[in-house]
């Protein structure tokens, strides 16, 4: 592999990421116009993300199969074109049940990002830049973040509708697929598929499918990072999606300036990351999930406590997009738990606690405020960040004794 294919393939994978976690959040800075206009609750448009994050729920392990035996870069494929139909659906949607079908389209299109990307990264990368290239990759997550919050404090500030956000959420998916798909019809074969010795050598039956089942649910390790990943996933939607809420209800804020600042927590959140991807070569993954699920629990309860003036407010709030420093981490401990065979379908496990918290989060928070307040709900990611702090030193003390070490390979 040269440096050119790496570079290559981390920046598209990166640029993937961005379009991927733009189309996710599309809806949270938008969530109580789009309510008012269908004439539902808050929840329910909770529960309309929440249809997106099951069906990229129900979709990883097939997808993480495809990526393994077939091609990483048709996966790739499929998740940009089918989730550009699905935003551009959602921008048009009449009326709420047709929200709800677009919000499902677009989750088969978001399923099969992660299936492909981390195996295009640990196949391209070195293994002395792994956690920097996680870390490119998280990068342009974060930053994917922040972009429709962006759009919606500059669209609100111009007095357009919720529509304008989605639609350009769209161009800029559309736009990036139509540079990406041919560059990545240009990666090497050792690359873009797996190679023959790691492919399934028979087709796939019940039984077999059964077996390999029951040995990723015997895999303590591989399991205790897709609790974990459920937990922080629950609370960074929660993050992500109810932010604005906090701001303009908790604190008196304007929506357009608590868009506006959401947008600047997630920049933040996304610098982190790069840090994180630093420390994680350096210093190990163990230490910086430790030190980003402390610092989550921390910054959780401080917002939750709706005291803080608004100058401290301001400096605080960037940095609740912190538990963005624990991603690389989270994705290197995942990399040494795998065989080169099974990266794709173990990514797709650890992926499906990230979206399980992406269907459960917010809707279920969504009820809680309206039910209780925004302040509880964010005091309850704060018990998120504590008991992920708990299960992460679980996992150090008890299955992987490799994650303070900042040379260990992959292994089972």
């Amino acid at each position: 592999m040269t440096d050119t294919h790496e570079q290559r393939v981390v920046g598209l994978v990166a640029g993937s990421h961005v379009v991927n976690h733009a189309y996710l959040v599309a809806l949270a800075p938008v969530i109580g116009t789009v309510a008012a206009e269908f004439d539902v609750s808050i929840a329910a448009v909770g529960l309309a993300i929440g249809v997106q994050g099951a069906v990229v729920t129900l979709l990883q392990l097939p997808f993480g199969y495809l990526s393994d035996s077939k091609s990483r870069t048709l996966v790739l494929t499929i998740s940009l074109v089918v989730g550009t139909l699905g935003i551009a659906a959602t921008a048009f949607a009449p009326s709420y049940r047709w929200l709800l079908v677009s919000q499902a389209l677009l989750g088969v299109g978001i399923a099969g990002h992660h299936p492909a990307h981390y195996p295009l990264l640990a196949t391209a990368s070195s293994e002395t830049n792994r956690g920097r290239a996680y870390s490119l990759h998280a990068l342009g997550g974060s930053l994917g973040f922040a972009v429709p919050y962006a759009i919606a404090a500059g669209t609100g500030y111009l007095g357009l509708d919720w529509r304008w956000v989605i639609g350009l959420v769209a161009i800029l998916g559309a736009g990036f697929a139509l540079v990406a798909l041919p560059v990545a019809r240009g990666f090497p074969p050792e690359i873009a598929r797996p190679a023959v010795s790691d492919r399934p050598t028979a087709r796939p039956t019940l039984a077999g499918v059964r077996r390999g089942a029951v040995s990723l649910v015997k895999s303590s390790g591989l399991m205790g990072l897709a609790l974990l990943s459920f937990l922080t996933s629950a609370a960074a939607w929660c993050i992500r999606t109810y932010s604005p809420q906090l701001l303009s209800g908790g604190y008196g804020l304007a929506p357009g300036t608590a868009n506006l600042l959401v947008s600047g927590m997630l920049v933040t959140g996304a610098g982190t990351i790069l840090l994180g991807g630093s420390l994680t070569d350096r210093i190990g993954p163990g230490d910086v999930a430790l030190g980003g699920y402390a610092a989550l629990a921390a910054l959780a309860a401080l917002l939750a406590s709706g005291w803080l003036p608004l100058a401290l407010l301001v400096l605080i709030l960037p940095f609740s997009g912190t538990i963005s420093v624990s991603r690389p981490a989270r994705s290197t401990l995942a990399d040494r738990l795998s065989e080169r065979s099974d990266l794709g379908k173990n990514f797709a496990v650890v992926t499906i606690g990230i979206s399980l918290g992406g269907a459960v989060a917010p809707p279920a928070f969504g009820a809680l405020i309206d039910l209780a307040s925004v302040q509880v709900a964010f005091g309850v990611v704060a018990v998120l960040g504590v008991v992920s702090l708990g299960l992460t030193r679980w996992l150090l003390g008890h299955v992987d004794g490799s994650a303070r070490d900042t040379s260990a390979t992959a292994g089972d």
